[in-house]
Order: C-alpha cells, then structure tokens, then sequence
C-alpha cells in the first residue's frame, strides 16, 4: 500500500470520532447540494414534468438565448447588482465595527447583555421583519406616520416608493444579521494574544493605534475568507426578505433574479427556463470566488484553496 494512503488510513483511525460526526453534515450536502445539482439538464431542455428528464426534448442553450435578449435581463442585473453592493459596502462592515466596539468594553455583564440583545433580530424570520417595519413606519396609526403628521409633512408611503427600497432593504440587513455576524469576529479577537496590547501600551500607542495595528491584523484572515464567501453569492439576495418587499410600485428597483425565477419558474411553471437563470447565477458566483481567491493569494493572504 503506498504511504500516503497508509498515512490517510492512520489519521481516519486516529480521528475516527471526529470523521463520524461529521457524517451528518457530510450526507446533508451531497442529499441538499450536490444531488440536486443533476437537475440543472433541464436548462438545456423544454422539461415537461410528464415526459421527465429521458423523455423531455433537448434545445440546447435556448433558454439562455432568451434570458439575455429580455428587456428585463439587465434590470434584474443591475438590481441585483446594487443591492449586493449596498450589502458589501454597508452591511458586510457592520459586524465588524459590532466586534471591535464590543470588544472595549470592560464590564462582562454589560457586554454579554449588548450581545444578546444584538443577536436576537437574527432568529426573525423575514416576514417578521417586514411586518415590524410597517407596523413602524407604514401603518396609518404608527408612530412615525403621527410624528410626521405632527410636524406638518403629508402622509406618504415608504414601502411604496421605489426610491426608499435600497435604504430601507440594506437597513433591515444590518439590524437583522449584523449582531450574529459579530460572533465569528469576536472568536477571531480572543485568538489575538493580550501581550501584543500589553507591548503596545508600553509603547505609548492609544487605543486607536492598537486597533489599527494589531487588533484589524490580527483577524484580517477571517475577513478576507468572509469576504470571498460573500463574493460567490453576488448574484444572490435574500429571496423572501425581497419578496416581502416589492411590489408593483418598486418593481422597477426591486426585482431581483430570486424573485424573477420565482415568477416565471413556479407560477408561470417556465421551469427550465427558471433553472438556466439560476444556472446563469452560480456560474458566475463560482468565476467570482476563483477571481477573487487568485487576487487575494497575489497579495500574500491564504484564501479559501
């Protein structure tokens, strides 16, 4: 037997406990992720459910013929496009700026009770979300429309004005997911060694000098894996958190390729032509993370591969 299988046999033995708890996550990726991915024929293909995949006829790459000569394409893209932007420019920040914040706090009670109030927004499902903000905002009798109305300015509609959607979607991103994005910051913090801080301060440098030269290097790693994993959903947005959204009056702003594929896949049931949309997406996710892994390693960090 070569010796390098000799040696993956030794190590499987040795950590066999580990290799069997991770059966589990193991199995749901090739049941959910991988074995689903077959399906994805039929985007060459005008599938009729009846006929199935055998027996459904193959056209080739008409269905992407049609997707980018729809007048439609380059509104989903560029909708797409900008609220993935708002996500990495605003929101991706935010967990860290949670981190470094809460990790100058001295008092533990106080820090774990910031903490727990910023994590909870996360286990909101969307729709729960949404509903808070109308209930806030939008709702006649809300605090904000009698605020507004007290002050002299007219009752009007933020859920309804298309140039209020991009605001209001990245603001509900930020106070949902920012406090859960913190933990992993947090974890990455408390690996950075208190003897790097201790020689700082006796160096003179001030807490925003310590942050900038030890604490941001010190989880610079984990931002950059976080980063490139953000990269390969580009083109993906949180489908029922848009979907909770948009309407016939921010259309024009809000319609996204999840929402798009919804619309024309399940209740126009155009499946194949649904699936070469979403096929068209992870292929350029995929191009996204190779580009961006390649950049990343150019400038001396790991990367994901």
């Amino acid at each position: 037997m070569p010796t390098s299988r000799l040696r993956i046999f030794k190590d499987i033995r040795r950590d066999h406990w580990l290799y069997i708890m991770a059966i589990p996550g193991i199995l749901y990726f090739i049941l959910f992720k991988y074995w689903p991915m077959g399906g994805v024929v039929i985007a060459f293909q005008d599938f009729q459910p009846f006929t199935g995949f055998f027996g459904s006829k193959w056209v080739g790459l008409k269905h992407f013929h049609r997707l980018f000569s729809d007048p439609d394409f380059f509104m989903l893209l560029r909708n797409t496009l900008m609220l993935s932007l708002y996500q990495l420019v605003l929101a991706f920040p935010a967990p860290i700026l949670l981190a470094l914040m809460l990790n100058e706090l001295r008092r533990e009670w106080f820090k774990r009770s910031i903490q727990t109030l910023i994590y909870i927004p996360h286990f909101m499902s969307w729709i729960v979300v949404v509903s808070m903000f109308f209930v806030i905002f939008e709702s006649p009798t809300s605090l904000f429309q009698s605020i507004a109305g007290s002050m002299g300015f007219k009752s009007f509609s933020i859920m309804m004005d298309p140039g209020l959607f991009r605001p209001m979607y990245i603001l509900q991103v930020i106070w949902r997911d920012s406090g859960w994005g913190t933990v992993i910051y947090l974890a990455a913090l408390a690996a950075i060694s208190p003897e790097l801080y201790e020689a700082a301060k006796m160096d003179g440098a001030g807490r925003f000098r310590q942050i900038w030269h030890i604490t941001l290097p010190g989880i610079r790693s984990t931002i950059v894996v976080l980063l490139l994993l953000k990269m390969s959903d580009i083109l993906e947005t949180s489908f029922d958190h848009v979907f909770n959204l948009v309407n016939s009056l921010n259309r024009d702003v809000g319609e996204v390729f999840d929402t798009y594929v919804y619309r024309v896949g399940l209740i126009n049931g155009q499946l194949s032509y649904a699936t070469s949309v979403g096929l068209f997406k992870g292929v350029v996710g995929l191009l996204l993370v190779i580009g961006a892994n390649w950049l990343v390693k150019k400038f001396g960090e790991e990367g994901l591969y």
